[in-house]
């Protein structure tokens, strides 16, 4: 899987976002699921559905700071 973004329209607040690194959040999501899916599988539910749910927080959190991150810097170029 290439991990080069070649092109993507977003607000100018967040022309400065990495989205490389959203990209590897995302991957590391993947894998979580897969391996929530393995437990599952071998009967150990409620440690896939922990898994899930602290995941999906973490996640939400990481891309959060992503976010804030290019917009404090988008509001510090602003200023200059």
């Amino acid at each position: 899987m290439s991990k080069k973004v070649r092109s993507v329209r977003v607000p100018k607040e967040l022309e400065t976002l990495n989205l490389s690194d959203m990209i590897r959040e995302c991957e590391n999501h993947l894998r979580d699921l897969e391996s929530a899916t393995l437990l599952k599988q071998q009967g150990n539910r409620e440690a896939a559905e922990a898994l899930m749910k602290t995941r999906q927080a973490d996640l939400g959190r990481r891309i959060g700071k992503l976010v804030w991150e290019a917009r404090v810097h988008y509001g510090k170029s602003r200023e200059d």
